[in-house]
């Protein structure tokens, strides 16, 4: 590649970098005078999918305590099973969703929808379970609250373990599903009213002014 080719293409990424900035800079600018109910689900939409989380953290770090008879550091606990898929949740969907969604990269809304979905049901739904496992098991092995097996039987034993918390936590996980599948379906239908709002307006050197 020659010098001037090289200009010539970094050239072309700065332009590009600089109209997707604008871009994402009138998408803020129309979202800020969208109704009050559409800016707090854009905003705030996400949070309640991350609370949902917390919820199944700590239910699921419920059903491992009483399976494994942990009677001691309840707090110690709850604490990470709540704070830890609360954040993990919010941040994922911000990465993969909203931002996104509200920078003018993801404009398909199939995309969207099964994003929100799968986030609502992994992150949302089976880490907290999968992380309840390991908080729980260190717990009965510290304090000795129930029998663990040998290396050999390991894997058994958790599986065996795990396997009703699971089923119980099955319509937590649904619901985490449902969720995200509304909540990315209601962030893109805001996302259409800013594209119609950018359309009807004209120019968006206009918009900025």
């Amino acid at each position: 590649m020659t010098g001037r080719e090289f200009l010539e293409l970094d050239s072309l990424q700065h332009r590009l970098y600089l109209e997707r900035f604008k871009r994402m800079e009138v998408i803020h600018k129309i979202l800020s005078e969208l109704p009050k109910a559409d800016q707090n689900l854009c905003n705030h939409g996400a949070y309640f999918l991350a609370a949902n989380s917390s919820l199944c953290g700590l239910a699921a770090n419920n059903f491992f305590r009483n399976i494994l008879h942990v009677r001691k550091a309840s707090l110690v606990s709850a604490l990470p099973m709540a704070v830890i898929p609360f954040l993990s949740t919010a941040v994922v969907y911000e990465v993969f969703v909203r931002q996104p969604l509200f920078s003018g990269e993801l404009n398909c809304e199939v995309c969207a929808v099964v994003r929100g979905g799968l986030i609502g049901a992994v992150v949302g739904g089976f880490y907290p379970v999968f992380l309840a496992l390991p908080v729980n098991a260190s717990l009965a092995a510290r304090y000795s609250s129930s029998p663990l097996p040998g290396k050999e039987n390991l894997i058994r034993f958790w599986l065996t373990t795990a396997q009703p918390v699971f089923r119980k936590m099955s319509l937590g996980i649904l619901i985490q599903l449902l969720t995200g599948l509304y909540l990315a379906t209601k962030h893109h239908g805001i996302y259409l009213k800013v594209l119609q709002w950018m359309n009807t307006r004209g120019d968006p050197e206009e918009l900025q002014d």
